[in-house]
């Protein structure tokens, strides 16, 4: 059988439709295996970019692109618009089609028809090891309705392994090193769906990185400091995912990985993107710097090449580093996310063709993600959150020593990272939901079972002592019948474990005593007796922190502005802030 995508070149041939079953005029079906979608609905599609400008990189020990950010702040411009809308399926037609996410890596759909084309389509997924770190972290319990979050890591691969990459990605000089992860966006659909929040960290954070093991060739990489783009590096992106979570406490479900070939292909396959620019840019210098992006003041439709260097552009965006890229990225997503909701690209069948080759061949996932039924239904959730629910930000960071790096930012990055653990859209618009009815308690305080167990066995080492703290501090308010488990525990967000609904009302009392939040209480079917795990948000004191709102406005309740937050609804008419060095 012809295959979609040659792999060495960057290539992608794609095969006779009559050959894989279905004909390019009527989509045919042959039939379809059991797992295989049977939707002739309407759907979404996506596109990533992957980072790096064109030329040499300029980050060394002098600390060129950190110090820019503070040497050169932009003015931001912001507007409001509203889009919104879907697309429809023909009737007799069987349609094969997905949606995998798009925000920054993919939101698209394909389609198809007939059991060889779904094959084919499953056999250009790429597939690797979802995690390569110690592990430890657990997946959040399901909410009182049976929910649980979603959290997709989406990555953009600045290899240079084929010629096509070399060719869009220049640095030829490259072609030989491990690739870096230079773009990473964390996708959070919340329990119920009706939000998602997208968190971009800048390459040049520095983070714990740690020890993981390749499972191609079986070697340990040794926990180390260094860039979080560094982590692609210590064994693909299994590697990545496990820095995620070191760092965050969120657990991850899944990950998507694109290189620039990818990209170009996927944003040919989707059509035109339009971004907007407040005056003329050109993103390219005497020192051989800049993504090639040429564009006049207003909104431009970009797509294939073109868009690929919108969503690589750090000369000539803000204050020329990945800041201004992020929020570029952002804005093509959002623009992105507002077109394949309308469906006007999602209608004519060649192209839905294209779309299923495009996507399946740019993406590598990890293994539970790895057939098109399963990133279908991954698509199925996405779709539901509306557009005005979807906020996208860049982690709240500050320098490090010597502005050669940053480096999350105190209290607003752990904050923002505490909102995603608890599912707390960044929107702020969760205050709107009516609270449940909390239960009344069913059992006298000191005739309460409840174990206290030390959850700070983080990344930063265990804090000594903080599950004997706080059992003392129970029996100061009167639960005399807590205890201590001397087994030490990894958890980022403190969490009160309860068994059954009978159960609610006292672990909602014993939280409210102690000061924790609504979000810590959780029903859970892993313990038998109440269970209050202290996380590493609570490493010293009795009394639990309140959220912080140092320099940026953080709160429990929404994103910090030191995120810059950016709405795919209500920022619809955005334009990105041109360096006046790179205009003309």
């Amino acid at each position: 059988m012809p295959q979609s995508g040659v792999r060495g070149d960057g290539q992608r041939q794609e095969p006779e439709p009559q050959r894989l079953g279905w004909k390019a005029g009527g989509f045919a079906d042959k039939g379809l295996p059991p797992d295989a979608p049977d939707w002739a609905a309407d759907g979404a599609v996506g596109s990533l970019a992957s980072d790096a400008d064109g030329g040499p990189p300029d980050d060394g020990p002098t600390g060129g692109r950190a110090r820019r950010r503070k040497a050169n702040r932009a003015d931001k411009a912001n507007k409001g618009a509203r889009d919104d809308g879907s697309g429809k399926g023909g009737k007799g037609r069987r349609v094969l089609r997905w949606t995998a996410l798009g925000l920054g890596v993919l939101l698209v759909a394909g389609a198809g028809g007939g059991y060889l084309y779904y094959q084919h389509l499953n056999a250009n997924l790429r597939k690797e090891a979802l995690d390569l770190g110690p592990g430890g972290l657990k997946k959040p319990e399901p909410n009182a309705f049976g929910q649980t979050p979603m959290n997709i890591l989406l990555l953009g691969s600045d290899g240079r392994n084929t010629e096509k990459n070399i060719e869009l990605g220049g640095a030829r000089q490259d072609a030989d090193r491990k690739p870096l992860a230079d773009v990473q966006m964390l996708v959070h659909v919340s329990a119920d769906r009706s939000n998602m929040s997208v968190i971009s960290i800048p390459r040049d954070t520095r983070v714990a990185i740690p020890q993981c093991t390749d499972p191609k060739d079986g070697h340990t990489y040794p926990e180390t400091t260094a860039p979080i783009n560094e982590s692609l590096q210590h064994g693909g992106p299994g590697c990545t995912v496990a820095t995620w979570k070191a760092l965050t406490g969120i657990y991850i479900d899944h990950f998507m990985m694109v290189d620039f070939a990818g990209v170009v292909d996927m944003a040919d396959a989707v059509g035109g993107v339009p971004v907007c620019v407040d005056r003329n840019v050109y993103s390219h210098d005497s020192r051989g710097h800049g993504s090639g992006l040429k564009l006049t003041k207003g909104t431009h439709s970009v797509q294939g090449v073109q868009a690929l260097q919108w969503l690589r552009t750090r000369y000539g965006f803000e204050d020329n580093t990945d800041i201004g890229r992020a929020k570029a990225q952002h804005m093509y997503m959002n623009s992105m996310i507002r077109q394949l909701k309308q469906g006007t690209k999602l209608t004519d069948p060649v192209q839905l063709r294209d779309l299923a080759e495009a996507a399946t061949s740019a993406l590598t996932v990890d293994e539970g993600l790895g057939s098109v039924k399963k990133l279908y239904d991954l698509g199925g959730d996405l779709q539901r959150v509306p557009t005005k629910r979807i906020t996208m930000i860049t982690m709240p960071w500050q320098y490090g020593p010597g502005e050669r790096y940053v480096v999350p930012k105190p209290g607003d990055a752990e904050a923002t990272f505490g909102m995603l653990r608890s599912d707390v859209a960044l929107d702020g618009k969760d205050t709107k939901k009516k609270p449940e009815p909390a239960p009344s308690p069913s059992t006298p305080k000191n005739k309460l079972a409840v174990v206290v167990q030390n959850g700070t066995d983080g990344a930063r080492g265990p804090a000594g002592g903080r599950a004997n703290d706080i059992q003392q501090r129970l029996v100061a308010l009167g639960y005399t019948g807590a205890r201590t488990d001397s087994r030490l525990t990894s958890q980022a967000d403190t969490a009160l474990l309860y068994k059954g609904a009978a159960q609610r009302g006292d672990a909602l009392a014993l939280a409210k005593a102690l000061g924790l939040p609504g979000s810590s209480v959780r029903e859970s079917s892993s313990v038998s007796t109440m269970r209050l795990v202290v996380g590493e948000d609570w490493r010293t004191g009795t009394e639990f922190p309140a959220a912080s709102g140092a320099g940026g406005g953080a709160s429990a309740h929404q994103a910090p502005k030191s995120a810059d937050p950016l709405n795919a609804e209500k920022d619809s008419s955005a334009c990105m802030t041109v360096n006046p060095q790179y205009t003309f």
